[in-house]
């Protein structure tokens, strides 16, 4: 059963809203997948973003925020019958399904600003033994985070992969893609996920009004599956991904 989400206001229900997307938007837009229409919402007030069974909420720099579970936020990692407020209204987050993603590791991120003339380094990269494993973020903002569990227990071993950077303050590092998610971009701008999973590695555009680049083509809403060699361009970064011989 999917995950969906329980809209009410003052404790009566109005509606239930599958989180069947990737990106579910909140607001008082008609656009928007969960439209409230009450004048403390902003016209894009809050998404969801959705990776097989785990989801977090982003707030869009509303005007008057998003409050979860009581505490006001920019970010959360949702977890079963957490209550969010939006002006007057509520939403409930009903998730049957159980996570194998705590909510430290889905804070872990990677983000790279694009180049800007500045003697401050944003991201540090922590050598490792086996090379660029881990990273540690300083950005000048709250960074979108994203994580996706593993889809199977039992699942085929996926061939190693890294990204280098190519330009930028932090051309020539490399990161290995360890992880079952990683996310790339600048909060604000452009945010991209590359999403490890049994039959490959995928490139998903998450945030920003514009698309990031794939060998100089826009990328589409779907996730991409990426191929030994493609040249990404995220929020004014060209890097490659590559498969480790």
């Amino acid at each position: 059963m999917a995950a969906k989400m329980i809209l009410s206001m003052d404790g009566a229900y109005i509606k239930e809203y599958p989180l069947s997307k990737e990106r579910t938007m909140i607001g008082r837009k008609s656009t928007n997948d969960i439209v409230i229409d009450n004048l403390a919402v902003s016209g894009e007030h809050a998404a969801i973003i959705t990776i097989l069974h785990d989801s977090f909420l982003e707030d869009l720099d509303s005007t008057n925020g998003v409050i979860v579970n009581g505490a006001t936020t920019k970010k959360h990692f949702l977890q079963n019958n957490d209550v969010i407020e939006i002006g007057r209204h509520t939403l409930k987050y009903v998730n049957d399904q159980v996570s194998k993603t705590s909510a430290a590791e889905f804070e872990k991120t990677m983000v790279m600003r694009e180049p800007v003339k500045t003697a401050a380094p944003v991201v540090e990269v922590a050598k490792a033994a086996t090379g660029f494993s881990q990273t540690q973020i300083i950005p000048s903002q709250s960074a979108t985070a994203v994580r996706e569990q593993a889809e199977n227990s039992a699942r085929p071993a996926v061939q190693q992969a890294v990204v280098q950077i190519l330009t930028g303050p932090n051309a020539g590092k490399e990161l290995e893609l360890v992880k079952n998610l990683t996310t790339l971009g600048k909060p604000g701008l452009q945010v991209a996920v590359l999403a490890r999973r049994p039959h490959g590695f995928f490139i998903t555009h998450v945030e920003g009004t514009t698309f990031p680049l794939l060998n100089g083509q826009p990328l589409s809403e779907q996730p991409h599956q990426l191929k030994d060699h493609d040249l990404i361009e995220l929020a004014g970064v060209k890097m490659e991904f590559y498969f480790k011989s």
